[in-house]
């Protein structure tokens, strides 16, 4: 799960991490209210999206007075930067700041360890700087099971060239977000820009950490982080219901099992689409797992049923761990409980374990949805076809 910055900021301070004060609003009046509140001679009003870019896209402003403050945060809300609407500001008393750094740790599952990476060039694209000038960017591997020590702070602090008389402060508050990744379970804590304010103080100035969901049940708190405001309601419900769903925007619904099956399905579909009237393409990844059940194959058919953008619905399963049987078993019991709310058409390919079972249940349940197709890319190019003649008719 991505945090947006605030939620961030607020772990950074209750790990002991140096932030600014910040204040969350979701009005003009309240990001004046704010200013108002923190009392400085400047303020910055700063758009809550977990994308990157805010600034270039005019998602940061400065404001010198809480008049100011309201202005530019109802400039901001309800903006759209790189697909993400602005629902929320958070207005932060300015910084004095003296120069930038950057630093992460995240998670490098090649190697089976921990990657620290800093930099005494913060405050620009970071992906830019490692493509251009990657000499800038210093990398340090860290063993998991002996975690982010003070020994490995100085090693990155040392890595990088931090300044002297700064080094043992950076080296204390890198520490500190080392303690924010190990004791919030996270794959990413990233604070860019890192400052040194003019008063010679060490500051997280914006920060992105990404916390593991496998973790979760070992953070209760972590539940508070959740964003419904802008979660797809599909996404939402196939949430609780466990299944591993993601919206996308065309109109061929994807049902299959594994990451991988599924993620050629949305190829093949989107390349058996491109030549056809309204070219479709896949409106979601779902993925029903290696051991699900009919039960779960049902919850997947009814999420992606009541998606008003789906025209046709693709199954495309390669019976293993999950028998064949069992998915259709899933297709009719689903279309079973939906009953006259089901009206869009369905095309099935099993392949794997138990498919004779399988292609026998769905052809004696006969439902006038489902047609069988024996080939992978004869079934996207059918169900391609039947989204295509839905949007025609």
């Amino acid at each position: 799960m991505d945090l947006y910055e605030y939620q961030a900021r607020d772990l950074f301070e209750a790990h002991g991490v140096p932030v600014l004060r910040g204040i969350v609003a979701t009005t003009p009046e309240e990001a004046r209210a704010a200013a108002e509140k923190l009392a400085t001679s400047i303020v910055v009003v700063k758009a809550q999206v977990k994308t990157g870019g805010r600034g270039k896209a005019g998602g940061v402003k400065l404001a010198r007075s809480p008049q100011e403050a309201e202005d530019r945060a109802r400039e901001i809300l309800g903006m759209d930067i790189k697909g993400h609407t602005v629902h929320r500001v958070m207005v932060t008393e300015g910084a004095d700041i003296t120069e930038e750094y950057y630093f992460s740790l995240l998670l490098d599952r090649t190697h089976r360890a921990y990657l620290a990476m800093a930099s005494v060039e913060g405050g620009v694209e970071i992906e830019t700087l490692a493509e251009e000038r990657p000499e800038a960017l210093h990398r340090v591997s860290v063993d998991p099971r002996v975690g982010f020590t003070r020994a490995k702070a100085d090693e990155v602090v040392h890595a990088a060239g931090f300044a002297p008389e700064i080094a043992d402060e950076v080296s204390r508050v890198l520490v500190k977000l080392g303690e924010v990744y190990a004791g919030e379970d996270a794959t990413l804590v990233e604070v860019n820009p890192l400052v040194r304010t003019g008063d010679g103080r060490i500051i997280a100035l914006d920060g992105k950490v990404t916390l593991d969901d496998n973790a979760r049940f070992r953070h209760p708190g972590h539940a508070d982080f959740v964003d419904n405001m802008s979660t797809d309601p599909l996404e939402r419900e196939a949430a609780d219901k466990h299944l591993n769903y993601v919206k996308l925007d065309g109109s061929v619904g994807i049902i299959g099992n594994g990451a991988g099956l599924v993620m050629s399905t949305l190829d093949v579909v989107a390349q058996a689409g491109a030549d056809l009237p309204g070219s479709p393409r896949p409106a979601n990844f779902l993925d029903i797992g290696g051991g699900a059940s009919a039960q779960v194959m049902a919850n997947g058919l009814g999420i992606i049923l009541s998606d008003p953008q789906v025209r046709s619905v693709f199954v495309n399963v390669f019976g293993g761990i999950t028998a064949c049987n069992e998915v259709a078993n899933g297709i009719v019991h689903a279309l079973t409980m939906l009953g006259d709310l089901a009206t869009k058409p369905i095309v099935v390919r099993l392949d794997g374990n138990a498919v004779t079972v399988g292609r026998e249940i769905l052809a004696e349940a006969n439902h006038p949805l489902v047609t069988v197709v024996d080939t992978m890319d004869e079934a996207a190019r059918k169900a391609a076809e039947l989204a295509a003649a839905a949007e025609e008719a």
